[in-house]
């Protein structure tokens, strides 16, 4: 098996320190595990190596470690969809890394040998035309917090992981009411056609904490939709802790404020140029149908217990 690690050499100098970490801790598997690391040139760059790479060598087993937040993993899914002869994972060095967390958080994936002895999960995707999303695709309130994001990702105090309690901030003077009317297998959720956001989900986190999805289980080919009615801002603020610690399907205080389905489709009627954010990128449409492709995907998760590392390998002067 061909190991290939993807990374950004422009990204954040904290993402850089955890790269230049993990080429080190590589060396000890020289001569032993067939890996190298290929850093894109441009956005996008990591679809089309990833697709090249699986189409090169069809019969070879090829596993590709997402190195970045989430946007590297969504670019590293968008290339091996649909080959057989490629899995994925993440080493989650990037400012999002929401969709590890459903497995337990970055943590466990940083651990190289632990992701190295990994085992392979056949997982769902979810698909809106000719885009994927692995983790979560979300419009309304969360699409104007990610657009905030984008602008102060990699700004002090505002930016890195305040980056979305900004945009949070920001959309709550800009995006209460959203227009749109969502379908989740052929049931309106919200006849008048409006609504603060709406969740689909495949894993269980976004905004880098907030547990939009607690239920999701990421192997049952099922969407969790989680739509929240139009509600003031007083009562946002107030209950936005609840949503964040993904206590809102139990907290009597939401029973009348969202509608929570499961489904194999959702179908969004929406003005052109609506905006929807897939694993924190976002796409600008109108009417759009969201569906799951179930085990779409073998993806990577880390061993509970493996043995330690072998030491580095020491260069020999003649």
């Amino acid at each position: 098996m061909k190991h290939i690690f993807i990374y950004n050499p422009i990204a954040g100098k904290d993402c850089r320190a955890a790269v230049s970490v993990l080429q080190e801790k590589m060396k000890a598997h020289d001569g032993e595990i067939d890996y190298e690391f290929y850093p894109t040139k441009a956005p996008g760059d990591a679809t089309v190596y990833v697709r090249y790479r699986c189409q090169e060598t069809p019969d070879e087993q090829l596993r590709f470690y997402a190195c970045g937040g989430d946007g590297t993993a969504n670019e590293v899914l968008h290339g091996l969809i649909g080959f057989e002869n490629a899995s994925m994972t993440c080493y989650p060095c990037g400012s999002g890394n929401d969709y590890v967390k459903y497995y337990g958080g970055a943590e466990k994936f940083l651990d190289i040998e632990a992701l190295l002895a990994g085992e392979e999960h056949r997982v769902d995707v979810m698909r809106m035309g000719h885009r994927y999303a692995i983790n979560v695709i979300n419009f309304g309130f969360d699409t104007a917090v990610a657009r905030t994001m984008s602008q102060v990702r990699h700004k002090k105090l505002i930016g890195g992981k305040n980056a979305y309690t900004t945009g949070i901030v920001k959309a709550l003077f800009t995006a209460m009411k959203n227009k749109c009317v969502v379908a989740v297998d052929g049931e309106v959720l919200d006849p008048a056609g409006k609504m603060l956001l709406c969740t689909v989900s495949n894993g269980k986190y976004v905004g880098g904490a907030y547990c939009c999805a607690p239920r999701s289980e990421n192997d049952d080919g099922l969407l969790e939709v989680c739509l929240v009615k139009p509600l003031s801002r007083l009562k946002l603020v107030n209950l936005i802790n609840v949503y964040k610690n993904g206590l809102h399907l139990e907290d009597e205080r939401f029973k009348d404020l969202i509608v929570y389905r499961r489904g194999k489709k959702v179908e969004v009627k929406a003005a052109e140029g609506f905006g929807y954010t897939l694993d924190g990128e976002i796409v600008e449409n109108g009417n759009v149908e969201i569906e799951i492709c179930p085990g779409a995907v073998r993806f990577v998760v880390p061993a509970e217990q493996v043995a330690d590392a072998p030491a580095a390998k020491e260069e020999v002067t003649v």
